[in-house]
């Protein structure tokens, strides 16, 4: 199912959570399309979880309003907080929440049980949901004998069984090794989509954060640095913070010097003369500045290329194989970058080499 890009599902304005004079969460403002799987970013300790269990009404906000559905469901002006249980929201935590002594219908049942619903009613829902994550043949197994792959199945069976109208993902795949944690966020991709549901979805693995969302909200210290889809926040980061976060970046400073008037490229002057031309994308900057430049994006060779903006030659001082690519440490002026090529291209440690960078791919960031 698409996103429904005209109708906003969940609406945060202004929100303030403190923790006794701690701040945690500083005027958040963000919404969440009917269908859209958003996911927010960012270190421990930077408020992500707090704005989740805030939404899911677990945590007591200090001020702002939430919406869900169009419903006023915390407002610290209007005096509204409705309970957990009648926001129509569900919740996969890190931890799975399984009850080891149930069977792992009875884990799915559990929720449909205390809303009392009939007994064939939730026979109906339970297998429905078992389908979907492939669990069916496994309905009367005890859920103490299940791998942490297939427990965390469960609590997605067990959210989605009742058919709510948002999902919220707190760390759901921290607890897995990386091979199945990588196999289980395209699985809740695919499910979200498939089903439509609008979720908001907490993590701090980037690369899970780049995977399985239509839009990423990356937070620091309790205040939001960039909205956007994951190839924005990946190609254009506004901050500092987020380029380092997100992906591994070289950043470049130095004294910015524009192009002209009706251009967006600048050029950026280092301390040791080198000048690097890129995109300020409409960004405003003084007089000094900062291009993120992807580790991915430079290229090397061995062959001087035609005269081009941003070629420069280097050295290698560093290679290390990592398998898919190979990262090379160079020396550029009196600075070092860091450039990782596939492993097809192979160049020797204090090899000198040339090494171009396309200015689109050097970003300039808010100062």
């Amino acid at each position: 199912m698409a996103v429904q890009t005209g109708e906003n599902h969940i609406e945060v304005r202004d929100l303030v959570v403190h923790y006794g004079d701690v701040m945690a969460v500083k005027q958040v403002s963000f919404t969440v399309r009917r269908g859209e799987h958003l996911t927010l970013l960012g270190p421990s300790g930077c408020g992500k979880t707090t704005t989740l269990r805030s939404i899911a009404g677990l945590e007591q906000p200090s001020g702002g309003d939430i919406r869900i559905g169009g419903e006023v469901v915390y407002s610290a002006s209007q005096h509204v907080n409705i309970p957990t249980e009648k926001r129509g929201v569900s919740m996969v935590f890190q931890s799975y929440a399984i009850w080891p002594h149930m069977t792992v219908f009875d884990n799915v049942a559990y929720g449909l049980r205390v809303r009392r619903m009939s007994k064939k009613e939730i026979i109906e829902k339970v297998h429905w949901a078992l389908d979907l994550v492939r669990l069916r043949d496994f309905a009367q197994r005890s859920a103490a004998k299940l791998s942490g792959g297939q427990q965390q199945r469960v609590a997605l069976a067990r959210s989605f069984a009742f058919s709510p109208t948002v999902i919220l993902f707190d760390e759901p795949l921290s607890n897995l090794d990386a091979k199945l944690r990588a196999e289980m966020r395209l699985e809740i991709k695919e499910l979200q989509h498939q089903l439509g549901i609008t979720s908001v979805y907490v993590t701090h693995d980037q690369e899970e954060a780049l995977a399985i969302s239509d839009r990423v909200i990356v937070m620091n210290t309790g205040i939001i640095e960039q909205i956007g889809t994951p190839g924005e926040i990946y190609d254009t980061p506004r901050t500092a913070f987020v380029a380092d976060f997100v992906g591994a970046a070289n950043l470049v400073h130095g004294t910015v010097r524009r192009m002209s008037a009706s251009s967006n490229l600048v050029a950026l002057e280092t301390a040791s003369g080198a000048v690097v031309h890129g995109c300020d994308n409409g960004r405003t900057v003084g007089a000094t500045g900062a291009f993120s430049i992807r580790t991915v994006y430079p290229w090397l060779t061995r062959e001087r290329p035609a005269e081009t903006p941003n070629i420069w030659e280097v050295r290698i001082a560093r290679r290390v194989f990592l398998g898919d690519f190979v990262q090379y440490l160079v020396d550029w002026g009196d600075s070092q970058l860091v450039v990782r090529r596939p492993p097809t291209e192979r160049f020797e440690e204090n090899e000198a080499v040339y090494m171009g960078i396309d200015p689109e791919h050097c970003v300039l960031l808010e100062s």
